[in-house]
């Protein structure tokens, strides 16, 4: 089962979070908007369409019935469904997003091999995550119990995630990082560079 329940229980602290740690979350948007193409795109794990409204990304699945209002209200048009069984045709889509995501699935690889299936030749997966190895990705370890939502999440590794990238068949990989401190002392929009291994936040594109 999809990890639905804080996303149920705690809309309202979900959304606060985004106010609270605004230049955060304006730091992630930055980075993913360097990686997301031209064309037809959907968010997996759309949540309250915190990213697909203002990345102009007209589509998105969501397990949460709460925060699908949300992101209807913002104009994102929602599909009921999980990441490992898209409510999606076959070759539909230039690009497939995740933020923050992977770590709610219940099957990593076969959300990836989903995502593959639905797009366009050559289209493009942009993943968006906390690495686990990272300050931030270690911070919410150590914490899990103390937070309703990463209590339920799995953290990967920016290398984890290349390797169920490529054995879904995605290649031609691309890496962005943001993100250098905790969110809690984050109080302007932070830089965004190529690569990896120094951001907490990072965003891997890859292609189909």
């Amino acid at each position: 089962m999809a990890k639905v329940k804080p996303f149920e229980e705690f809309a309202e602290r979900y959304e606060l979070w985004f106010e609270k740690h605004y230049y955060t979350y304006l730091s992630e948007l930055n980075a993913v908007r360097k990686a997301v193409p031209e064309g037809k795109g959907i968010e997996i794990g759309a949540g309250s369409g915190r990213f697909a409204a203002p990345l102009k990304i007209k589509y998105g699945v969501e397990p949460s019935l709460k925060m699908a209002k949300i992101a209807r209200k913002r104009g994102v048009y929602i599909l009921r469904g999980t990441a490992e069984y898209l409510p999606v045709k076959s070759c539909t889509f230039d690009f497939a997003l995740f933020v923050t995501t992977i770590c709610f699935v219940d099957d990593i690889k076969k959300s990836f091999e989903e995502a593959f299936r639905i797009l366009k030749p050559e289209g493009k997966i942009i993943t968006g995550f906390i690495d686990k190895n990272s300050p931030l990705g270690i911070f919410y370890q150590q914490n899990k119990d103390k937070n309703p939502f990463y209590r339920y999440a799995e953290f990967f590794s920016t290398e984890e995630v290349v390797e169920f990238l490529k054995r879904a068949g995605f290649k031609n990989f691309k890496f962005f990082q943001t993100v250098f401190d905790l969110p809690d002392r984050i109080d302007k929009v932070q830089t965004v560079k190529n690569g990896y291994g120094e951001g907490s936040f990072v965003v891997v594109s890859a292609e189909k």
